[in-house]
């Protein structure tokens, strides 16, 4: 067995130790595997063409991110805490409880990519609710802001969870259908999609009544 292609993993150990920028270091890693396992120039070029074909969803995630970080350079975040500063009628309450919502109803139609933790919670959803925050109670302390952070990813998580398995086409759907159908159990995804709408229904009621006892804090 050649144990040369292994170094890649040393290579990614290593760079993440360092604090080298993570793109850097996985593509480094992957010349690095290819080299030691003989492979040409050309063929480590063609691995990495396929893979980003094959991928080209992800590979588009990962384009996002320096967009995303170029936009926070010129202000994203200022600009988003500013639009909620100028409503001071907004709350915390108001600013996460509304994205609960959108973000639910977009996954259930399959529109999942419309938010998430590094698109959304932080360029937008957490800088609105700290503003939101500050125009309720003046200042934040450090602790307080990073508790406002959390809850705004954990909106997100609940919303999409709770409201992809409501589309259709699903993987998840799709799955609990080849299960049922591996045992003589014939199911219609739309049937398994609508039985769970009475859970996210619940999810989205007890994650308000969450958002709501946060809020208070900031009211108080």
């Amino acid at each position: 067995m050649n144990w040369l292609p292994l170094a890649g993993i040393a290579v990614v150990v290593l760079g993440f130790a360092l604090r080298l920028n993570a793109a850097l270091v996985v593509v480094l890693a992957g010349v690095v595997t290819g080299f030691a396992a003989g492979m040409s120039a050309q063929e480590v070029l063609a691995a990495f063409g396929e893979g980003f074909r094959n991928n080209r969803f992800l590979a588009l995630f990962v384009l996002m991110l320096p967009l995303l970080g170029l936009l926070e350079r010129f202000g994203l975040r200022e600009h988003a805490a500013g639009w909620v500063a100028r409503r001071p009628r907004m709350g915390v309450l108001r600013v996460l409880l509304s994205y609960l919502a959108l973000r639910q109803v977009t996954a259930a139609l399959g529109l999942v990519s419309l938010g998430g933790q590094a698109q959304t919670v932080r360029p937008l959803l957490a800088p609105m609710a700290e503003a939101a925050a500050r125009e309720t109670c003046g200042t934040l302390l450090e602790e307080e802001a990073q508790k406002i952070r959390a809850m705004s990813a954990a909106t997100d998580n609940v919303a999409l969870f709770f409201g992809e398995d409501l589309f259709v086409a699903f993987g998840a759907v799709l799955l609990i259908q080849s299960v049922y159908a591996g045992h003589g159990i014939v199911l219609d995804p739309l049937d398994i999609a609508l039985w769970g709408l009475p859970t996210a229904l619940c999810a989205f009621i007890i994650h308000a009544l969450r958002l709501r006892r946060f809020s208070r804090r900031w009211q108080r």
